[in-house]
C-alpha cells in the first residue's frame, strides 16, 4: 500500500503542472488579446503612466510576452511555479490582496455547501437505491427511476432558480408571516439567499439544489450495482447458510454494491466544489465559485490560477482515498 501511495503522489506532479500550464496559457492569452487588467481599476478615466506601470509591475503584467499574442510565455510560469512551490506565494489580485487571503476567506462558505451536498446525496441517494434495488418492478422502483431521471435532466441553473423563487420567496415568505416559525427556520433554512447571520441554516436549500443531480446518479448507480449482486453465488450461498436478511442484504450484497458508489462520490467531491459556481451565483453564496467567476470576469489571472490548482489537488486527494478505501469495502483488492 505504501508503494501504491508513493506512486500516486509522484503522479499528481505532471497533473498538476499540466492543470496550470493550461490555465496560465489561457490566462495570458486573454491579457494578450484584451489588453492590460490594471486599466479597468480606473474605469473610465485615463491613469497617470507612471501609476499604471508602478501597479502594472506590481502584479505582475509587465512581463514582455504578454505584449505578443500567442506567446506561451514561459518564462513567467517558471516564475509563477518558483513562487507557488517554494514560496507559497499564489500572487496578489488587482485590489492587492494575496490570493491566499482571498481562498482563506472564501472556502468556508464553499465547503460547508459541498458537506450539505455529500451528505444530503450519500444519505439519500444510497437509501433509495438500496429500496429501489432490492424491490425491483416495484412502486418504490419506478417512482426512483423517474424521480432521478427528472433530476437529472433538468439543469443546475433552471432547478436553482425554481427553488429559490418558489421554496426560498414565495414559500418562505408564507413561513416568516407565521409567528410560531422559528427565525431559524423561516429567515436561516428558508432564506432565499445565504444569509451571514445564519451561515449553515442558510446553505441547506442550496446545499440540496448542488446535490441534487449528484444524488439522482448516486441512486442509480446504488440501484444497478444491488440488482446485479443481489443474484451473485456469494449471496445465494449466504441465503442458503441461513443468514439473516439484514445481514445478506448489510454485509454481503450493500458492502460490495458500494464499490462503484465510492468512486463517483469521490470524483464527485472535487465537481461539487468546481460545479458550485452556479449555486453560489444563484444564491448569493461568497465561495470559491463566485471568487473564481470574478476573477475571470476582470482577467486577474493569479486568481484563477491559484484557485483552480488548489481545487485540483483537492480532485487528486479525494480520488486517492478513494482508491484506499476499496481495500477496507473489498478485501480483495490489493494494491501490492
Amino acid at each position: 500500500m505504501g508503494r501504491y501511495v508513493i506512486r500516486r503522489l509522484l503522479q499528481f506532479i505532471p497533473t498538476v503542472l499540466g492543470t496550470m500550464f493550461l490555465l496560465h496559457y489561457l490566462t495570458s492569452l486573454a491579457i494578450q488579446f484584451s489588453g492590460n487588467p490594471v486599466r479597468a481599476l480606473f474605469g473610465d478615466r485615463t491613469p497617470p503612466p507612471a501609476l499604471l506601470q508602478a501597479i502594472t509591475q506590481r502584479l505582475g503584467y509587465d512581463d514582455p510576452c504578454l505584449d505578443q499574442k500567442g506567446n506561451p510565455c514561459l518564462g513567467l510560469f517558471a516564475d509563477r511555479l518558483q513562487n507557488i512551490f517554494f514560496s507559497f506565494d499564489f500572487g496578489i489580485n488587482l485590489r492587492q490582496r494575496e490570493v491566499t487571503e482571498l481562498v482563506a476567506d472564501a472556502m468556508p462558505y464553499t465547503l460547508r455547501l459541498v458537506v450539505i451536498a455529500i451528505v444530503f446525496e450519500t444519505i439519500v441517494g444510497i437509501a433509495a437505491g438500496v429500496l429501489a434495488g432490492l424491490r425491483g418492478g416495484s412502486f418504490a422502483d419506478y417512482l426512483v427511476k423517474i424521480s432521478t431521471v427528472f433530476l437529472i435532466s433538468v439543469p443546475i441553473f433552471v432547478l436553482g432558480v425554481v427553488v429559490r423563487e418558489f421554496v426560498g420567496v414565495k414559500f418562505g415568505n408564507v413561513l416568516r408571516d407565521q409567528d410560531w416559525i422559528p427565525e431559524l427556520i423561516a429567515d436561516g433554512v428558508f432564506s432565499p439567499v445565504f444569509k451571514s447571520d445564519y451561515p449553515w441554516a442558510s446553505l441547506v436549500i442550496p446545499g440540496l439544489v448542488l446535490g441534487a443531480i449528484s444524488l439522482a446518479t448516486t441512486a442509480r448507480l446504488t440501484r444497478t450495482s444491488i440488482m446485479e449482486n443481489i443474484r451473485a453465488d456469494y449471496v445465494r450461498t449466504a441465503r442458503a447458510k441461513g443468514l439473516a436478511n439484514k445481514r445478506v442484504v448489510g454485509v454481503h450484497t450493500l458492502r460490495n454494491s458500494l464499490i462503484p458508489v465510492i468512486t463517483y462520490l469521490g470524483v464527485d467531491i472535487g465537481g461539487l466544489m468546481g460545479g458550485a459556481v452556479v449555486t453560489e451565483t444563484i444564491f448569493n453564496v461568497p465561495g470559491i465559485g463566485r471568487l473564481v467567476t470574478q476573477a475571470a470576469r476582470t482577467g486577474e489571472a493569479s486568481v484563477v490560477v491559484g484557485v483552480v490548482t488548489m481545487l485540483a489537488l483537492v480532485f487528486l486527494i479525494a480520488n486517492l482515498l478513494v482508491d484506499i478505501l476499496y481495500a477496507v469495502l473489498d478485501p480483495r483488492i490489493r494494491y501490492e
